[in-house]
């Protein structure tokens, strides 16, 4: 292999640590604890998570979701917990797509599918996915909680989140990998303070 092939994947994984650390030393801590807080106050009430994203986003918010459907850690079993996605069903989105536009792909769902008192959380890299605004948008008019783990300075999603993490990143790679880190520690977080894990 190229030294400096070497040399990019090294960087790539310092870049990250650094990040993950800065937030770890910042209100980062302080943020997804409050964020499993209100998760938890939802699931108390018979609420749910419901989850958004784009591509990678996408594939985080199954992920995510799959954790509290089935487990987080093998060594604590629990039952299942509430959690969907808004992208995971072919048909809906490209009926969605074909008939309203992909801008509501996640709003359309959402509403059949959210009721007031539930969570969602939407994921944007950019925090200007104009189809994760308009859920967050829809979520606030439904009565729903809404969190957000968001890229560079939160963009248009900020001001419409109830408690958002920021990952002051422009690096979308880079972002994803500090969401994922981030959306694991919630789960744990959901766990212990739910179920005494």
């Amino acid at each position: 292999m190229a030294p400096q092939s070497s040399n990019r994947i090294r960087d790539h994984f310092l870049a990250s640590a650094k990040l993950k650390q800065e937030l770890a030393s910042g209100d980062m801590p302080k943020t997804v604890a409050e964020m499993a807080a209100r998760i938890v106050a939802s699931l108390q009430k018979d609420g749910k998570l419901m989850l958004c994203g784009n591509g990678g986003s996408a594939a985080d918010a199954q992920h995510l979701a799959a954790e509290l459907l089935v487990r987080l850690r093998a060594s604590f079993n629990r039952r299942s917990l509430p959690a969907l996605t808004l992208a995971t069903d072919t048909s809906t989105l490209t009926a969605c797509g074909n008939d309203f536009g992909f801008d509501d792909i996640f709003s359309r769902p959402l509403e059949g599918l959210g009721r007031a008192g539930d969570v969602l959380l939407g994921i944007t890299t950019s925090g200007s996915s104009p189809n994760v605004i308009k859920a967050l948008t829809v979520a606030r008019a439904m009565g729903i909680t809404t969190l957000g783990f968001l890229g560079k300075d939160g963009g248009a999603a900020l001001p419409l989140c109830d408690v958002a993490l920021v990952v002051p990143s422009d690096q979308t790679a880079l972002v994803q990998e500090a969401h994922i880190s981030a959306g694991h520690a919630l789960i744990e977080a959901i766990e212990n303070q739910l179920l005494g894990g």
